[in-house]
């Protein structure tokens, strides 16, 4: 059921709209199958700083985090399933919020680290990714 008459109207009018030219299913269900998030970081109020030994760890854990790394170059379904992992957690952070009449600060959200030995330049661009490749 829809909770605002301009939804329902929109929904309405594409389905109209939409039905000579095919199959129209509105208000779908999306049923999620289960998903487990590699790791899931959450910092501490009171960070201990993680030592530089560490490489590049450091940088990436200013902030909540899932990682999620991969043996061999992810792939682009690879990679769309770790996407929909975060909008998972940041749906629900969000519902979270909402639920306790709060304000989701942008720093609270969780960011997404891809963890892959290898990934070509075109798949990366096609993701909008930011990226840079460490040698040691």
């Amino acid at each position: 059921m829809t909770r605002f008459i301009h939804d329902q109207f929109a929904k309405d009018y594409l389905k109209q709209i939409l039905t000579s030219y095919g199959e129209v299913q509105a208000a779908r269900r999306v049923a999620g199958e289960v998903r487990e998030i590699d790791v899931y970081f959450i910092p501490n109020s009171q960070p201990n700083t993680i030592p530089k030994t560490f490489g590049l760890l450091p940088q990436f854990t200013t902030t909540p985090v899932l990682f999620e790394p991969f043996r061999n170059a992810a792939s682009i379904t690879e990679i769309c399933d770790c996407l929909l992992k975060l909008l998972e957690v940041r749906g629900d952070l969000q519902r979270q919020a909402n639920c306790n009449k709060t304000r989701l600060l942008e720093s609270e959200l969780p960011k997404l680290w891809i963890l892959t030995p290898a990934a070509s330049a075109p798949v990366l661009s096609g993701f909008g990714a930011n990226f840079n490749i460490y040698y040691h």
